[in-house]
């Protein structure tokens, strides 16, 4: 199997940071597993990486279609799998990061073979939950496929509508689909690594940067974004640029498009933990000031190396 090291966790605990140092300890290149750096022009509210760590090391996978685009899990194992592939046969160990957790899932299992995206079938059940509210979707899920909807909590639409559209495309719970495909595809061996830190801590640094990037610009940002295609277009629902939007139309000040900001994206940190901490390859390496951490995982990540290299 292909070797390959993986750096996972929440939002602004340092996994970029992480992944730059072991990529120039071990001459290779960096494939971004993050659902919104993929864009073209989002490059404030994604946190991109620096212009100069770009230059340092090559990253893949990071503004590689436009904002108006969708962008699909599947699509991203397409174009991933080659890079990964073609690093190998250089005698390259590939280092993924990201916090996309379903990106890196498909990459470590592979997918089941459900039905393409069907954007009429997703935006009528959009809909259906604007007019009926919360939970209304989630209720529908769990009379039709009760083994998934006790999967997936309540507020999390964007999986719902998912298990909802791949039934009412195949009349087939979306369950049912997973259960016969098993997730044990194994293509990798995989290192991975995930970064944690004390949740204060955590916290602070997500406000940090949230004041950061309104600094660089967010707004101007944005706003150049809605002129493309209003805040209809698959970028504008990422963190940051939904938040602000509302600002730009009106329907909040700056200060409450800053603290919705804030929020959001602590509430999104958690989600990833949630995701990541029931994966039980995952190596756990908590965040310290005096980076500790990065000795202890840069001495690992050569022990997995030194086996699996050429």
């Amino acid at each position: 199997m292909i070797p390959i090291i993986v750096i996972v966790g929440p939002t602004a605990v340092g996994k970029s940071a992480a992944a730059m140092n072991l990529a120039l300890l071990f001459d290779t290149e960096i494939i971004s597993a993050d659902s919104m750096q993929i864009y073209k022009g989002l490059d404030i509210g994604t946190a991109k990486p620096s212009g100069e760590n770009l230059k340092k090391v090559r990253h893949h996978m990071i503004s590689i279609i436009e904002p108006d685009v969708r962008f699909s899990t599947g699509e991203f194992v397409k174009q991933a799998r080659p890079v990964i592939e073609d690093l190998n046969s250089k005698g390259r160990i590939p280092i993924i990061v990201g916090g996309t957790g379903l990106y890196i899932r498909a990459l470590a299992d592979g997918l089941c073979e459900a039905p393409r995206a069907d954007w009429n079938i997703r935006k009528s059940l959009y809909n259906e939950e604007e007019v009926h509210g919360k939970g209304h979707l989630h209720n529908r899920l769990s009379a039709i496929d009760p083994v998934c909807a006790r999967k997936i909590k309540q507020n999390d639409t964007v999986r719902i509508v998912r298990a909802l559209e791949v039934y009412e495309s195949t009349g087939i719970p979306l369950s049912e689909i997973q259960k016969g495909h098993g997730f044990s595809e194994r293509r990798y061996d995989m290192f991975i690594a995930g970064l944690t830190m004390d949740r204060k801590k955590l916290y602070k640094k997500i406000e940090e940067r949230v004041d950061g990037m309104v600094e660089q610009g967010l707004e101007y940002e944005v706003r150049r974004l809605m002129d493309r295609g209003g805040d209809s277009i698959p970028a504008m629902q990422g963190l940051g640029y939904k938040q602000f939007a509302g600002y730009i139309k009106g329907e909040y000040s700056l200060e409450e498009a800053v603290r919705l900001l804030k929020r959001d994206t602590k509430r999104y940190a958690k989600r990833q933990l949630t995701w990541f901490r029931r994966d039980e390859r995952i190596r756990w390496y908590s965040v310290r000031d005096d980076m500790s951490h990065m000795e202890e995982l840069r001495l690992n990540t050569v022990k997995f190396f030194e086996r699996s290299g050429p």
